[in-house]
């Protein structure tokens, strides 16, 4: 008879121990179009470092192939490889080869969905510069979608949009996707002078966003990633070089290890999302092949 009052009490929720609880109440993803770790050392970034001092991270995160856009971003989000995702190029926006699965809205599984599924009332959104972002997100699984004015005459409004969401809404997750430095390497150039000066300006707008999760009375519940799709050389990517596929990936917040470097430990973009599931605990599809970098909790 305690067995099975035991069994009732859990079978409602499908929790108690069966589900594990998650690590934090929201997740507030930035990612910076661009971003090569070799600039790490010589960057401005105090609000960054900071992040990286209170949490965990690695400078050895690696892209997948091509070293470009709409490929990572779609692997940032889908937990798999182009070879299963089917996005393929730079600019993609439908898979070039056909998707290994497809979700009820007839796109490879993502990050948003797997939330959407598991917390149907949770606010979710994803802002970004860069168009191609809306491609690969699955824009059917999240509130609030949408591409800033022109960020070359208002390079402020895409935080500004971040801010005024996070303030109103609280989201459950959050992406927030800046099409620089990649637009300043090239020009520019990387390890740049103007490279270097683009990389202070974008931490100034990652403090303004921290600062709104605070105001928002959400930031001891928030778990903050600063990442990147790939980095650069010279005036290019999509090569093979550790300078444009190596990636900073920076995780702290609620439930986050201090001080922790895990240079030591393989991690693929694929493998953000994994992580993101990790925090929310969510269970991850078959197809997906990321793997959580566990080891950065408590």
């Amino acid at each position: 008879m305690l067995l099975a009052a035991i069994s009732f009490l859990c079978y409602p929720s499908i929790s108690c121990d069966a589900k594990g609880k998650v690590k934090a109440k929201h997740v507030i993803l930035i990612g910076l179009d661009g971003w090569g770790s070799y600039s790490f050392s010589q960057a401005d970034m105090p609000n960054v470092k900071k992040l990286m001092n209170e949490g965990a991270y690695t400078l050895k995160k690696r892209s997948v192939l091509p070293s470009s856009s709409a490929v990572n971003w779609a692997s940032m989000f889908m937990g798999a490889g182009p070879e299963i995702h089917g996005y393929t190029e730079w600019g993609s926006k439908t898979p070039e080869l056909p998707s290994r699965v497809l979700n009820q809205h007839g796109i490879f599984p993502t990050i948003f969905q797997l939330l959407r599924d598991d917390q149907p009332k949770a606010e979710i959104g994803c802002i970004y510069e860069w168009g191609g972002i809306k491609y690969v997100i699955d824009t059917l699984s999240v509130n609030y979608h949408e591409q800033a004015p022109d960020y070359q005459k208002f390079p402020k409004a895409l935080t500004e949009m971040a801010t005024t969401y996070i303030k109103e809404k609280q989201p459950t997750l959050f992406a927030i996707c800046y099409d620089n430095p990649d637009h300043v390497g090239h020009g520019a150039g990387h390890d740049t002078p103007e490279y270097y000066t683009k990389l202070k300006e974008l931490d100034v707008y990652i403090g303004q966003i921290i600062q709104a999760a605070k105001d928002a009375g959400m930031e001891k519940e928030t778990i903050f990633i600063v990442t990147a799709d790939h980095g650069g050389i010279k005036k290019g990517h999509g090569g093979k070089t550790m300078q444009e596929m190596e990636t900073p990936f920076i995780i702290s917040g609620k439930n986050i290890k201090s001080g922790i470097c895990f240079d030591d430990i393989s991690m693929m973009q694929y493998d953000i999302a994994s992580t993101i599931a990790t925090i929310f605990s969510l269970d991850q599809p078959q197809a997906w092949i990321g793997r959580s970098m566990k080891s950065v909790f408590k």
